[in-house]
């Protein structure tokens, strides 16, 4: 994978990964859950197509997941891949509370025009 450095924007929702010329080729926008507990959630991941098999997408996951640890708080992923890579990296991302899931999806239905 190319050097790339990831920067998190929480005012935006936005964990972003920079390139060269601190070019935006990848980012995972999510949301702070509050209640029932706080909890990062994923809603979707992106990398830009010219970017695209360089394991960037996995590289923001595993600093989400890293984020959440160093914040002592849990990951509710929505995003398809980070579920994905959350089921190959046990290790490093715990299951999420069935609870904090579907609070997520609650918070979304209720911020359709968030994402």
């Amino acid at each position: 994978m190319s050097d790339i450095e990831i920067r998190d924007d929480r005012t935006a929702g936005r964990l972003e990964a920079l390139g060269e010329g601190a070019e935006v080729v990848g980012r995972i926008e999510y949301f702070v859950l509050e209640s029932p507990a706080r909890a990062l959630v994923p809603v979707h991941t992106i990398v830009e197509p010219a970017h695209e098999g360089q394991g960037i997408a996995g590289s923001l996951a595993r600093e989400l997941y890293g984020i959440a640890a160093r914040e002592g708080i849990p990951v509710a992923p929505l995003c398809p891949y980070v579920v994905k890579w959350a089921a190959r990296h046990p290790e490093e991302a715990p299951p999420a509370d069935p609870a904090l899931l579907a609070a997520a999806k609650d918070w979304l239905r209720a911020h359709p025009g968030r994402f």
